[in-house]
């Protein structure tokens, strides 16, 4: 069951604002539900939805060129369709954040998500992306704000892992 409690994913949110992150990429995803929501409301920022979370990098890179801040919200099924997309990154030394919604880890049921889950943290590193993994609500906003810094001072790609742990496993 996913987690109900809206604090953190607001603090999150808000997290991102305050650090100028005003370009939100994603795939519709139920553990993204707050996030998108509140881009989607928020007149300040540009929410833009995604056919193919690969669409994201490119997205980030453009923001990145034309003075933008911006943050790819996927799920971790959506990690294997950015590989080739990320080559950009890693070769253009663009800074990147993206906020990963983890399956295939604590309480799963689904089987058939289990196999890209287990292969985010080793498929990012691949690509130079820094992961940093948030297993409870504590650590949501000081995770967030040092993979901010990461990225968006030291000019890396960051990835922000929310464990199913965090979210809470869907139920089948």
């Amino acid at each position: 069951m996913i987690n109900l409690d809206e604090s953190w994913q607001n603090q999150l949110y808000d997290s991102l604002r305050e650090s100028d992150v005003s370009i939100f990429s994603y795939v519709p995803d139920a553990g993204h539900k707050v996030l998108i929501d509140r881009a989607i409301k928020d007149n300040s920022v540009t929410a833009i939805p995604l056919s193919s979370e690969q669409e994201g990098i490119g997205i980030a890179a453009g923001s990145y060129l034309g003075g933008s801040r911006s943050v790819l919200l996927m799920q971790s099924s959506g990690v294997g369709n950015c590989i080739n997309q990320l080559s950009l990154i890693k070769h253009g030394q663009f800074p990147f954040l993206t906020i990963v919604t983890m399956r295939g880890e604590y309480g799963e049921g689904n089987p058939w998500q289990f196999a890209m889950g287990e292969a985010v943290e080793p498929t990012l590193n691949s690509m130079g992306v820094k992961c940093l993994r948030v297993e409870y609500p504590s650590e949501v906003i000081p995770t967030i704000q040092a993979g901010l810094t990461m990225a968006f001072k030291a000019e890396r790609s960051v990835a922000i892992l929310l464990s199913q742990k965090l979210l809470g496993a869907k139920s089948f």
